[in-house]
């Protein structure tokens, strides 16, 4: 009875196996029994997908400037080759263990088939596999490429006769579409090989540390066998299973004539000869190593500009960066010899922006952090370096309202009152100690001369003449300048509270102590900041982008704003000039003294009160850059200097660990971008115009008029131009 109801059972199968193949020859019409109509839309719809290459996952790849790779993205890792690409053994490898009449059949194999269903019921379970290699790609390309989901996954596996159908359907008309050769490397490109290799490129490179180009007899039998089952012929799990199954491969090649008998019999034997462990890549800005924060922004910056993380880790591309090696190890070294990288509680962050004609891109971005998953040990994925951070870059914010008061007609060399104490009404209330109510009081950090020029100030950065600027033009003009010339986030709508962006706050409030930066702050933008007036007064976008190309090699175009003159140049300039004597004689000169810098720079510190935050902004004419100290912990707390920490009563300042990290990095880099100067400018801004200023009150309308209608010349060479006629 038993062997009656086998051989019942093997000539069903072989009557369905008939049935099938008859089916599948035959186009899809009305009345074919099976419920093979309702899918023909889908049929169709699957092999149009099918045609479309970009449809299948590939690794993006982000390199630095000079073309390294940085970081991977994938979804599965997998790199297609063309046919020329692939080892001829790697072909013949495939085809004789898994369809070795595959350049005789239409796409179906009838006999290979039967012969499988005979060899199984002999022995009493599945010997042989019944699919061709164009089955096996409808199948894998359903399974690894079309499945959004477990159901669609488990309908592309289902064992049905009408899945079985549908996949011999498109089986047949895949071979209309496409020769031989090109469903062979379709094939090859698709499948899993193991151990996160998906396409054979990627498994030459994960077996053996080669191409597929590249790969020999014997490797190339190894992993043709492995497809049967990538875990159980696993060279490094099971390395006997993985010899066998490749041995296997190797007689089945002899079989079919790829190779001779005394080429088999040599190649069994030798050793399986694959790397001491898998090759793989990391995934995502986790593999970057000290460019993991600028990958961040890299991605986060394609995300804003309609390239999603999503889209890239399945597009094939190619970003290339605008990262420096050379500037992003100098960033790197440097913040990390200010502040290490295990202190709780506090961070160090440097960006190096280099103007262009037409970008400014940004070339280094660090962290005294590590990037990383480890928080036992601070690291942090973390954007630090490019969102706003900490309690404020302090004084660096006076540049604002010097730049205001210039645009009125406050000259270089202007005279200013120096108290010791400032009180202001209508300017928000509090401050130093002893402040009567409804008023804002400021004192002096240390003592200064009672009068002292405006490019003294700058350098020596006393409080009460800028609040006194402020008090006088009015915080509209000086707010509006800080978010044109690069803090772009404050201007951003609900950016205070959900409702009012920052700059309506402090424009609402005529916040006075907007001008000693008390308002939590974005490295990025504050060095774009510095890029802005070196590039004399003209804000572009900070990029980290040169270019995208697709998979195919064609430049993607990204929707980027255009530049934009944020302040005039006359003023831009002459603001440069003054802005060279902190290095000289002022709160930076002691950071670039004990760094060995020498040369003119324009640059500011600033540290806030109690000493919650300090940062450093310096620019050269082809170099720009910010450094930023902050509270990066669960609490905020004063800091303190020598080593960088938190403490009880801070004792920080700008000049003290951001400047030097600054310095120490642009010393080692600065050739590299022009060298240091300052630019020419209109002498006449020396003197300013005492008239105008001197009748200026609260005027932040007509100075925001005055200060966008100054002729704006913009020549290709360099700092060296003609200059704005003074107004």
């Amino acid at each position: 009875m038993t062997y009656l109801r086998n051989a019942a059972t093997l000539i069903l199968a072989i009557v369905m196996i008939g049935v099938l193949t008859a089916f599948a020859a035959i186009p899809l019409v009305g009345g074919a029994g099976f419920a093979v109509n309702a899918g023909s839309d889908t049929v169709d719809s699957d092999l149009a997908d099918i045609d479309d290459n970009e449809s299948l996952p590939e690794v993006s790849t982000i390199t630095d400037r000079d073309g390294n790779t940085l970081a991977t993205l994938y979804d599965q890792r997998r790199y297609s080759v063309g046919e020329d690409e692939i080892a001829d053994s790697m072909k013949q490898a495939i085809v004789a263990i898994e369809d070795r009449r595959f350049y005789e059949h239409d796409g179906v194999d009838v006999r290979g088939t039967l012969r499988a269903l005979a060899a199984n019921f002999s022995s009493g379970g599945v010997e042989q596999g019944a699919s061709t290699i164009d089955q096996q790609y409808i199948k894998n390309y359903l399974l690894l490429i079309d499945a959004a989901n477990d159901e669609e996954r488990a309908a592309a596996t289902e064992t049905s006769a009408t899945r079985k159908l549908r996949e011999m359907k498109m089986a047949t008309d895949l071979e209309k579409r496409y020769s031989k050769d090109e469903i062979l490397t379709r094939y090859l490109n698709l499948i899993s090989f193991g151990n996160g290799a998906y396409g054979i490129e990627a498994a030459a490179r994960t077996y053996f540390s080669t191409t597929a180009s590249d790969l020999t007899v014997p490797q190339s039998a190894l992993l043709a066998g492995m497809v049967q089952s990538t875990s159980a012929h696993d060279p490094w799990t099971n390395p006997e299973s993985a010899t066998t199954r490749r041995n296997d491969v190797l007689n089945a090649m002899a079989s079919t004539g790829a190779l001779s008998p005394a080429e088999r019999d040599r190649f069994v034997n030798e050793p399986l000869g694959v790397n001491e462990n898998p090759v793989g890549q990391a995934n995502g800005c986790i593999g970057a190593d000290n460019a993991g924060f600028f990958c961040d922004y890299v991605l986060s910056y394609l995300e804003d500009h309609d390239l999603d993380t999503d889209e890239l880790a399945r597009g094939g591309y190619t970003v290339r960066t605008t990262l420096d090696p050379a500037a992003q190890d100098a960033a790197v070294n440097s913040v990390r010899s200010q502040a290490d990288a295990s202190t709780p509680g506090v961070s160090l962050t440097s960006n190096f922006i280099a103007p262009t004609d037409d970008a400014h891109e940004v070339v280094a971005m660090a962290s005294s952090r590590t990037y990383g998953l480890d928080a036992d040990v601070s690291e942090t994925v973390l954007p630090v370096t490019h969102t706003s951070e900490g309690n404020g870059a302090g004084s660096v914010f006076k540049i604002f309202a010097a730049a205001a008061a210039m645009e009125n007609g406050m000259g270089l060399d202007t005279t200013l009152d120096v108290p010791s104490r400032i009180e202001v009404s209508g300017m928000g209330s509090g401050g130093a100690v002893g402040c009567p109510e409804n008023r804002y009081c400021v004192e002096n950090a240390g003592d200064f001369k009672p009068r002292m020029s405006l490019r003294e100030a700058l350098a020596t950065s006393p409080n009460t003449p800028f609040v006194a600027m402020a008090e006088k033009l009015g915080t509209d003009r000086m707010t509006d300048i800080a978010v044109q010339l690069g803090l772009r986030s404050y201007g951003a709508p609900g950016s205070y509270d959900g409702e009012s962006s920052v700059s309506e706050f402090i424009k609402d409030s005529n916040l006075g102590s907007f001008v000693l930066g008390p308002l939590e702050v974005n490295p990025l933008e504050l060095a774009n900041v510095s890029a802005s007036l070196a590039d004399h007064g003209r804000w572009c976008e900070p990029s980290p982008v040169l270019s995208v190309k697709d998979r195919s090699g064609q430049d993607v175009v990204l929707d980027t704003p255009p530049c934009e003159q944020a302040l005039s140049r006359g003023v831009a300039d002459a603001l440069a000039n003054g802005m060279g004597g902190d290095v000289r004689n002022g709160t930076a000169s002691g950071a670039a003294d004990a760094s060995g810098w020498s040369g003119p720079i324009s640059a500011k510190t600033g540290t806030t009160e109690t000493s919650l935050s300090a940062g450093f902004l310096g620019f050269t004419p082809g170099l720009a850059g910010a450094t930023y100290a902050f509270n990066d912990g669960s609490q905020a707390s004063p800091l303190c200097t020598s080593p960088l920490r938190q403490c009880g009563s801070g004792d920080l300042y700008g000049g003290n660990e951001p400047a030097r990290a600054f310095f120490t990095a642009a010393n080692s880099i600065i050739d590299s971008y022009g060298g240091t100067g300052l630019p020419r400018y209109d002498r006449n801004y020396d003197r300013g115009n005492p008239t105008r200023y001197r009748n200026a009150a609260d005027t932040s309308g007509t100075a925001a008029s005055a200060g966008n209608s100054a002729t704006q010349q913009r020549t290709t060479t360099g700092w060296n131009m003609t200059l704005d006629e003074f107004e």
